[in-house]
């Protein structure tokens, strides 16, 4: 494999991107499930069965990748709980919960925009 230049363009822009606040916000959320994910936790800690029926579609690999990054990231919390046999809830944490009112703002910005791109086509 070869060595990054330096002084590459690529890598500039890698660099700026980086240390840019939207793009950090934009990776963090990234990601297809993600924001289904956090949508749902925002009524109340759910199972991963649970979750995963909300979330239909989702594959069992999928989701857990998403959480696993969720988690990392410190938007879900994860609490595994000592019985038989073992529970696990997953949880928004509260700077989690600050970004459900921009997913929904989302949500609306994106029914705007497929009504007006459908009707002008």
């Amino acid at each position: 494999m070869s060595k990054i230049k330096e002084k590459s363009t690529n890598n500039q822009n890698r660099k700026f991107l980086s240390n840019c606040d939207m793009t950090y916000a934009v990776e963090v959320i990234g990601g297809r499930w993600k924001i289904l994910i956090l949508v749902n936790l925002a009524s109340g800690p759910l199972r991963y069965s649970e979750l995963k029926r909300k979330i239909e579609k989702v594959t069992e690999r999928m989701l857990t990748l998403q959480l696993r990054e969720m988690e990392s990231d410190g938007i879900v919390k994860r609490t595994v709980f000592a019985e038989v046999p073992p529970r696990v809830e997953y949880e928004i944490t509260p700077i989690g919960e600050k970004l459900v009112p921009i997913c929904l703002q989302l949500s609306d910005w994106g029914t705007l925009h497929r009504e007006t791109t459908k009707n002008s086509l």
